[in-house]
Formats: structure tokens, sequence, C-alpha cells
């Protein structure tokens, strides 16, 4: 089966002061279905960059980025956009839920920006936030939820709509040691069962054992 994303030379340069970073420098990475795979790195060594230019967020990038076979560089704005909707699931930092949403509505928008049935779309989210643990707090805002139940409702809206491909950008990097393990083996379970793909940026190493596959970004290039 191909390759769920396939990068190739993949250069991304910014201009600063007048001098030239060069942030990447030339990365090729493909990850397989179903294959979790940690992108390591200390701050500031592109792993966010690299998670940008495969999330399509973002142009100024030079190479081939390839999402279940379709070349990026050939898309315009809406095909990007079709790509992220269809395709890709995030994962951030911080959970970035709308205050004003339950839990189970902030999982349903992504299900509902498709054009999913309501009914679907509530049963979607239900199953995702019960599956996370979540299932007596589906009607509750960000704001009666702690920081793990909150990070774990991020992680059901990022499968909302069976993604290919998960990026999780340090998706626990705000939690303290303990809630950052349970979230994390709670996320990779959850990913495993739904058959998709990941590729998750992080620091810390004994986080990045428990994945499929750990590559190591330093100075713009895997290793």
């Amino acid at each position: 089966m191909s390759d769920v994303l396939s990068v190739t030379d993949l250069r991304r340069d910014f201009v600063q002061g007048g001098e030239t970073i060069h942030v990447l420098r030339g990365v090729d990475l493909s990850v397989g279905p179903g294959e979790i795979v940690a992108l390591l790195g200390p701050s500031g060594s592109g792993k966010s960059t690299m998670l940008q230019a495969v999330g399509l967020l973002e142009g100024g990038f030079k190479g081939s980025i390839q999402i279940m076979g379709t070349e990026a560089a050939k898309l315009d704005n809406d095909g990007r956009t079709r790509v992220r909707r269809d395709m890709l699931g995030f994962v951030y930092q911080f959970h970035h839920l709308l205050p004003d949403f339950s839990a189970a509505e902030n999982v349903m928008l992504p299900l509902l920006i498709r054009d999913t049935d309501p009914g679907e779309a509530d049963s979607r989210a239900r199953g995702l936030l019960s599956a996370l643990g979540l299932g007596q707090r589906l009607s509750h805002r960000p704001s009666q939820l702690s920081g793990g139940e909150q990070q774990r409702v991020a992680v059901a809206r990022a499968l909302a709509n069976r993604p290919a491909l998960v990026l999780a950008d340090e998706p626990t990097g705000n939690l303290d040691e303990s809630t950052a393990d349970i979230v994390l083996a709670e996320f990779l379970r959850l990913v495993r069962e739904e058959g998709s793909a990941a590729l998750v940026a992080t620091h810390n190493e004994r986080l990045a054992a428990k994945m499929d596959r750990i590559v190591r970004l330093h100075d713009g290039i895997l290793a």
C-alpha cells in the first residue's frame, strides 16, 4: 500500500535582518498507513515548521509533499483546504477549543463543516469522547474541563473526520508529566484503533519511545 505521507527534498528558508536562515535543508520522510512516527528534536530545530509544511498551512516551501498520493505543490488554495479537511487532523500543544461550545459540539464542528448529517456527527462525537473517558463530560464547556480533559477533546476533534494522517505538535507539552503520559497513551490507542497514521513532533525522548518509529531533526536535516 502507498505511503500516507511522502516528503522529498523539503526546504524552507526565512530572511531575517538581511540574513537567510535555512530551517529545513532537504528533508526526506515517508509515513506508512497506520504508522505513528515521532519527529524528535530540540526547540528551534524546525519541527513546527515541518508540520506546518506537511499540514499545508503555509507557503514558501520547496520540494515535494504528497499526501495520499496527492502532490501539494499542484493544488490551489481550495485544493489544499480540501486536503486539510478530508485527509488531515491536527493536535497542538494548546487545545484551541471554542469556549462557547460544549465538548461534543467542539468535536462535531469539523464533521458539520464537511456536511455530515447532524445526527451522525453527534453520534461520532459522543463515541470518540466516550472512548477517551469523557462520556460524562459531553455537555461541559472547555472552562469546566481540566487541562488533560481539554486535550482529550482536541484529540477527538482531530480524529472526527477519520483522517488518513494526524499531525500533532507537542500534543502533551502543556501538561504535567503524569497527565501527559495518560493523554499520550490515549492518543496513541485511539489513533491505532481508528487506523490513522500520525506524525508527532516532540522534544521528549521518553514519549517518543512509545511510538512506532523515531526520526530526528537536527540543523534542518532528518537523521
